[in-house]
């Protein structure tokens, strides 16, 4: 048994208290409490002054066989499927010691990272809770044509929904839309139609998968949100239809704002210029759309797209720091990266400090819903705990890790 007392305690739904004890036992926390309640307590203790223990982070939208590297899709073509394997279970760990204890990994290669997922549920490695989608499911020459599953007409796209479930994916994702990484697509445009975009939702819910969908223009956002899908990843050009719909359908934005970020503020350094060019053509609209749909009472969950340019794995947390920027509050954003994320990936285990759950943990210095950096800052971080194991921190700069291993 462990206890933490003398901070706060964020529970993940908005709530801060204060004065209160934390008792773990095992892998699950068994009391929380005023402290006085553990007087007399001879176990291990964990002091708490001057800090806040929080739910771990979880990040909605990830790429593990990425990186980071400036031109991602030419990395990976070079690598073999155990150098890629390999890659994805370091990134995993990466995710863990930056504070982040579950994500979803929203399409690797060959599905590979399958493997890494299933060997940290087994216990042989250490590393986050990790839903995988497989194979992103696109159009012909559409958005993540690279690596993704082709398939064109509703019939096509139902078979490739199959072939994802069948190799043992958590989730479903459906490309609606063209995207910035991809040379000749334009983010504007709706790539499935209507019909394609209903009949791969539908068979992914019709055997209890849940689904995302890369939606990033205005009619591809409708086709997937009319269609059923459970978030929304990025947003960019949304109406006050899409949010409409959105809201009363209650389907997450994950707007993964570290992405294009990242991409702008890195042009010059090897990135595509075409998807340069994309990013800053977008990010004006972008802004807007979160803008509008935090304004409307839309519901967010934390994703980075960690993997993509200068989008390093451990770094996840400051996306807390931008959601804060675009509009959320302290406590919204911090919501959004706990128990609103567990909800879209349906884990009820997880995302709050309650008793009962399991002793996924993030203490952090200070109070993060005065200060964001608190949480958002990893150098504030000072303990991570998985399934109530201490988890070793990550203090090295991801990119000189990544000068070093070239």
């Amino acid at each position: 048994m462990i206890l933490f007392k003398g901070g706060w305690v964020f529970d993940g739904t908005g709530k801060r208290l204060d004065g209160h004890g934390v008792l773990i036992e095992g892998a699950r926390i068994a009391k929380i409490a005023p402290q006085g309640e553990f007087e007399g307590f001879a176990g291990e203790a964990v002091d708490t002054r001057g800090a806040t223990l929080m739910p771990g982070l979880i990040d909605c939208h990830v790429h593990l066989v990425y990186s980071g590297h400036p031109d991602p899709r030419s990395t990976i073509s070079k690598q073999s499927p155990a150098e890629i394997t390999l890659t994805a279970l370091d990134n995993a760990r990466k995710n863990l010691a930056g504070g982040v204890t579950a994500v979803r990994d929203c399409g690797g290669k060959d599905h590979l990272e399958f493997a890494v997922r299933d060997a940290i549920a087994r216990g042989t490695f250490q590393g986050p809770t990790i839903h995988a989608a497989g194979r992103m499911i696109c159009m012909t020459g559409g958005h993540g044509n690279s690596m993704g599953r082709v398939a064109d007409g509703p019939e096509e796209v139902v078979k490739a929904v199959r072939e994802q479930i069948h190799a043992g994916c958590d989730l479903v994702k459906i490309m609606a839309t063209g995207g910035v990484m991809t040379p000749g697509v334009n983010p504007e445009d709706a790539h499935y139609s209507a019909e394609e975009m209903k009949a791969g939702v539908g068979e992914a819910r019709r055997f209890h998968k849940r689904t995302a969908s890369h939606a990033q223009g205005t009619e591809g956002i409708l086709n997937a949100v009319r269609a059923g899908i459970h978030s929304i990843e990025h947003g960019i050009f949304m109406t006050e239809k899409c949010i409409e719909e959105m809201k009363e359908a209650g389907v997450y934005l994950v707007a993964t704002i570290s992405a294009l970020k990242n991409i702008v503020a890195n042009a010059g350094k090897g990135v595509p210029a075409y998807a340069v060019e994309k990013s800053i053509r977008v990010s004006e609209d972008h802004l807007r759309s979160i803008r509008m749909f935090h304004a409307a009472g839309g519901k967010f969950a934390m994703g980075t797209d960690a993997g993509t340019p200068f989008n390093y794995h451990g770094e996840n947390a400051q996306e807390l720091a931008f959601l804060t920027d675009y509009g959320l509050s302290l406590s919204e954003a911090l919501v959004a990266a706990t128990a609103n994320g567990a909800d879209l990936m349906g884990l009820d285990h997880i995302g709050r400090i309650e008793t009962g759950k399991q002793a996924d943990l993030l203490l952090v210095e200070g109070d993060p819903t005065q200060d964001i950096r608190m949480a958002a800052d990893k150098a504030n971080h000072r303990a991570v705990y998985k399934a109530g194991a201490p988890v070793a921190l990550a203090r090295q700069a991801p990119s000189a890790a990544l000068e070093a291993a070239e």
